[in-house]
Parts: structure tokens; sequence; C-alpha cells
């Protein structure tokens, strides 16, 4: 019980006017290796994709995130209209979209 007693007691005041600084200058630090190394990031990947799926048109070749490939033939606010085969269409949520092969574009080789 004596050592929690002087643990919660308040610390000398004198040398140790630098510690808050540090301990400051060390969140900030922390702070803004998250933002350069992982929000920033990840929020320019977010514009991409948004450009990405805003500047489907038709005759765009595309992949779905479940794999399935086709022709966009129609165009809506939130959904596209694509072919897989002949006489075969599906509405799609634009959202859904993963891979978009413009015309007369080489497909992506990664």
């Amino acid at each position: 019980m004596h050592s929690f007693l002087l643990a919660m007691q308040p610390p000398a005041q004198g040398g140790e006017g630098g510690s808050i600084w540090s301990m400051v200058l060390m969140f900030g630090s922390i702070i803004a290796i998250f933002y350069f190394m992982i929000i920033r990031p990840q929020q320019k990947r977010t514009k991409e994709r948004e450009a990405l799926l805003e500047s489907i048109k038709k005759g765009d070749k595309i992949i779905t995130a479940g794999g399935m490939h086709g022709t966009v033939i129609g165009i809506e606010d939130k959904t596209v209209l694509i072919q897989i085969a002949d006489n075969v269409k599906v509405k799609l949520e634009r959202s859904s979209v993963s891979v978009v092969n413009k015309i007369g574009e080489m497909p992506e080789q990664k």
C-alpha cells in the first residue's frame, strides 16, 4: 500500500519541466506519422476509385468484385447494366465494379 501512495504523489517540481514538452512532441510525431502513412494514402485511393467509377461509359469492359466479366451497355445513377453473354444482361451497383478497361486500351498486367 505504501508504494501505491508513493506512486500517486505528484512529481517534484525541480528539473522536470521539459518532460511534458517531450511527451507532447512524441504524441505529435506519432499523429503525424499515422496521418502521412495511413490516412492520407487511403484518402488518395478513395478519390482515385471514385474517379474510376465516375468515368465508366458504354462500351467499357469491366470486371466486378465477384469476378464477373462484361461489357457496359447502360448506365444509370448508381447502377450499371452489363452484358455478360449473348442476350444475358445484368444490372449491378457501380460500387461492385473493380476493374475498368476503356475502349481501345490493353488490360492491366499485374
